[in-house]
């Protein structure tokens, strides 16, 4: 029995949910860092100029596939044909690559509750560095060296898991309820932490670290190689989620304002958490007697260690901490089961199933494999799957995707239907972007990766471990044929 299709309550209930989906933790720990890392105020220049040149124009790319064919990923792509052939592989394999990433992104949700739970006391003590790496992920000396399950961390995913499938129980309905909570209160938060860190003694040394324009940088390769992944990463374009999200749009809905919209909100939200965590470390490195260099760090570092002892240096440590956490569970829930949501979808286009049995097996399938991620060699290989996900998967993705719609289907009709519904129309400007500007750009990144990875094996981890990324990016391409083969002959 086919499931009755649910859309979108409202416009508000869709822009938010695609806001949720890019928005995400690379707004709090990627981005600042690579601001401050890249010439402060030029990576911003040139990120701006990315988001106008690829960003938003695959935005209104994907939303125009979703909401013109009315499916996920592996339905829409499945309508594009060169006579018996159609593409729906790619949508699959789109899918495929947003669904490994939910495995280990719901352990950084587990992490999240785990320290929810010990911010009340400020249990990391005088040494929190030690306490994450040691006391909640109990790390092991090398990747092969699995240790032990951490189960305060499995609690934790099972909690993360729970919750995103409540989320999407019923789909776009639920959704769209939902995200007027986990969108807006990070902001809220997000405001309160900037309010408060431009407060503290130190914090506008720390400002000038991040917005100090370094312009000589634009000069830099490296720096534009930079602000096009973080753009790719940052609004979760290749992963198949935002052609499920505008599937749900009801009729009359505006892609190119909605894709502006989105765009500008996760920039400016990437922008605004720049003030949150340099003025804190502006802070942090004023009360050490160092500089703001030497406590910069970014990532899972910046949020379970150099965030938990600036905390602890404030008053009422365990109200901020609190507040803290909940901001980052609030940011990656949204991702999280927006990704989820993505391969929901293509599973219920594809076999007819009911909904509630396609958000539980995959949820299900999802937090046995992220099992291997709560081990003591946990963080090595998350940190492994992250880095072929993101700059094989997600390029390969995004430059196939362009392909397809650009040059068989047509970038001048995509374009005629997406003005057809838009108040703001686009012009020769997007169809530059997505037969020339973007390919070529997700090539020569996805080109960059491999040359790298051939000179060297990632992050100094043996060939053996680097193996394992390899090998699921090639496992993906398989099941994608696969999947559209059975359809193929279920027609």
């Amino acid at each position: 029995m086919m499931e009755e299709k649910v859309y979108w309550q409202n416009r508000v209930a869709f822009i938010l949910a695609s806001m949720g989906s890019a928005i995400g933790l690379g707004n709090v720990w990627r981005f600042p860092y690579i601001c401050y890392k890249y010439g402060g105020g030029a990576f911003l220049f040139a990120y701006v100029v990315v988001l106008m040149l690829i960003g938003i124009p695959l935005l209104i790319l994907e939303f125009g596939i979703g909401y013109k064919f009315k499916g996920s990923a592996p339905y829409s792509l499945s309508q594009v044909r060169i006579g018996n052939i159609n593409f729906e592989f790619i949508g699959w394999f789109a899918i495929l690559v947003g669904f490994c990433i939910t495995t280990y992104y719901s352990v950084i949700m587990g992490w999240s509750f785990d320290y929810l739970f010990y911010t009340l006391k400020t249990m990391w003590g005088d040494a929190p560095k030690e306490f994450f790496y040691k006391n909640v992920l109990g790390l092991t000396d090398s990747v092969f060296n699995l240790g032990k399950i951490q189960w305060h961390i499995v609690i934790g995913l099972i909690l993360s898991w729970v919750w995103i499938v409540l989320s999407i129980w019923k789909g776009a309905k639920t959704v769209g309820k939902v995200v007027y909570v986990t969108v807006t209160l990070p902001w809220i938060l997000l405001i309160v932490f900037v309010i408060r860190g431009l407060a503290l003694p130190g914090a506008f040394e720390g400002i000038k670290y991040y917005l100090t324009p370094s312009w000589e940088k634009l000069l830099s390769p490296e720096l534009w190689q930079a602000a096009i992944s973080q753009c790719f990463f940052s609004l979760t374009v290749g992963f198949g989620v935002m052609i499920a999200y505008a599937s749900f749009l009801p009729p009359k809905s505006d892609i190119v304002n909605n894709a502006f919209l989105v765009g500008l909100a996760d920039a400016a939200t990437a922008y605004i958490a720049g003030f949150a965590v340099f003025s804190t470390l502006g802070y942090y490195a004023y009360t050490m007697g160092v500089s703001v260099s030497d406590v910069m760090k970014s990532g899972p570092e910046l949020a379970f260690c150099t965030y938990p002892t600036i905390i602890s240096k404030l008053p009422f440590a365990p109200l901020f901490g609190i507040m803290f956490f909940v901001m980052l569970l609030t940011l990656a829930i949204d991702s999280a089961f927006s990704l989820v949501e993505g391969a929901s979808a293509s599973f219920i286009d594809k076999f007819k199933i009911k909904r509630w049995k396609s958000n539980v097996g995959i949820s299900i399938i999802a937090f046995l494999l992220g099992i291997i991620y709560t081990t003591g060699a946990g963080l090595y290989w998350l940190d492994i799957m992250d880095h072929f996900m993101n700059n094989f998967g997600l390029f390969l993705a995004g430059f196939l995707e362009c392909i397809i719609i650009g040059y068989i289907y047509g970038s001048e009709n995509m374009k005629r239907f997406i003005n057809e519904v838009s108040e703001r129309k686009i012009g020769k400007w997007w169809n530059i972007s997505i037969l020339i500007i973007v390919p070529i750009s997700a090539f020569i990144l996805l080109l960059v990766s491999i040359i790298e990875r051939i000179k060297s094996p990632y992050g100094g981890y043996p060939r053996s471990a680097e193996a394992f990324g390899w090998g699921s990016i090639i496992l993906f391409l398989i099941l994608s044929i696969v999947f559209s083969r059975i359809t193929k002959e279920e027609k």
